[in-house]
């Protein structure tokens, strides 16, 4: 392969989140960090040539996508991996899909309002709720035989009696790693059409997808439920450009695009990042390669983990994904409380992971890995899991 995911990036010392904050968030500072959702990976060769070239420029003004170039770039990719048109105007760019999500919890509804998510789920969509003083109702996902779906009765029936204004969906799903079959997603469209909920689609995950499965952009299923949805979409975590703050929000629906780019204006936010600009542009037109092989590159870490919990950790399930590249592990066959579970995984394991709570109420004795990352990190995160499951 050209690409090498197998080489270790120094992190520390880079004012990393990831990396630099385990002290300041009660952590010990020897843990290692598989937590957040930013990979351990250089982002392409193409993309930092094109950053490099727009530093020698050396001029980093007010700044817009001046040309066709990015959007064309962006609909080309969207065209030939998802079989979704685009069309200019629905753009509209912004710092980040959580950014995002909070503009159009306020552009669409109002203070009181219920809005609805599927938990357990990323869990800035219940901050936005409630930071944005609307009321959180929670369509909790089923988990059965190792896998989790969706409870469409109870879906329809909190809609009805909360009087749910917008419901937000996670897709592919994080944590969980489910990739939405379209007779799911149609199910769920069907009934916020009845109702008249709008509807906040992240797809941000969506290019990373396991082979056996395909995302399904939600606003393409059909026009009625393009007209009532607002996509967010963004290149920052399928080529590892969080910190150059840029987001794709796709809305077909004059109206709709009306009231969010009112509330954009609200915030104080004009032009974009000009770096996040050319990262983005660049991505979507030289980026194909490096994607398609780190997504081989994460499909054998997943063989890797699902291998060696089998042989080693057998107590502890793998949520088989179907998507993402983050894991949801199920340690509650160890019988340890959350605290208790927390405990091992820090200080006797020294792991940073993502708490299953921090998702939901569903995500009791749960936790989130993220494997992207080189591989001999992963084996020694492994192999410290190993030996704290041991001294239980």
């Amino acid at each position: 392969m050209p690409y090498s995911f197998d080489t270790i990036i120094e992190r520390q010392g880079t004012d990393s989140i990831k990396y630099d904050f385990a002290a300041k968030r009660g952590l010990p500072e020897d843990v290692l960090p598989l937590w957040v959702a930013d990979m351990d990976f250089s982002s392409p060769p193409e993309v930092l040539d094109a950053l490099e070239e727009k530093c020698r420029h050396g001029i980093f003004g007010y700044s817009d996508a001046a040309d066709g170039r990015y959007f064309n770039a962006l609909a080309k990719w969207y065209s030939e991996r998802f079989g979704w048109r685009l069309s200019p105007e629905w753009l509209v760019k912004t710092p980040g899909v959580v950014f995002a999500i909070c503009a159009a919890i306020r552009a669409l509804t109002k203070e009181g309002d219920s809005v609805l998510i599927q938990q357990p789920v990323y869990y800035p969509f219940s901050e936005s709720v409630i930071a944005n003083r609307r009321r959180l109702v929670v369509n909790e996902l089923v988990y059965s035989g190792g896998k989790y779906s969706i409870d469409l009765k109870d879906f329809e029936e909190k809609i009805k009696r909360e009087k749910v204004k917008l419901f937000i969906l996670c897709s592919p799903h994080n944590p969980v790693g489910r990739v939405w079959r379209t007779d799911e997603l149609s199910a769920m469209g069907e009934i916020c059409l009845k109702f008249g909920v709008k509807v906040i689609s992240d797809e941000i995950h969506e290019d990373f997808v396991y082979p056996g499965n395909r995302h399904q952009v939600f606003a393409a299923i059909s026009p009625e439920l393009a007209d009532i949805t607002i996509t967010c979409t963004a290149p920052t975590k399928t080529f590892n450009l969080a910190g150059l703050q840029i987001s794709n929000i796709l809305i077909s629906n004059p109206e709709l695009r009306r009231l969010f780019r009112q509330e954009i204006i609200r915030t104080g936010y004009s032009q974009p990042n000009i770096m996040g600009l050319v990262a983005c542009r660049a991505a979507y037109e030289h980026g194909a390669r490096w994607l398609d092989e780190l997504m081989a590159y994460i499909g054998s870490n997943l063989n890797f983990v699902r291998s060696f919990l089998a042989s080693e950790l057998p107590q502890i399930h793998l949520v088989e994904p179907e998507g993402t590249y983050l894991l949801w592990l199920d340690f509650r066959a160890l019988g340890l409380t959350d605290r208790e579970l927390d405990d091992l995984i820090v200080n006797k394991a020294k792991l940073w992971l993502d708490a299953g709570t921090m998702f939901g109420a569903g995500g009791t004795g749960f936790q989130r890995v993220n494997i992207a990352c080189p591989r001999s990190l992963l084996e020694q995160a492994m192999k410290q899991l190993k030996e704290a499951v041991s001294s239980l």
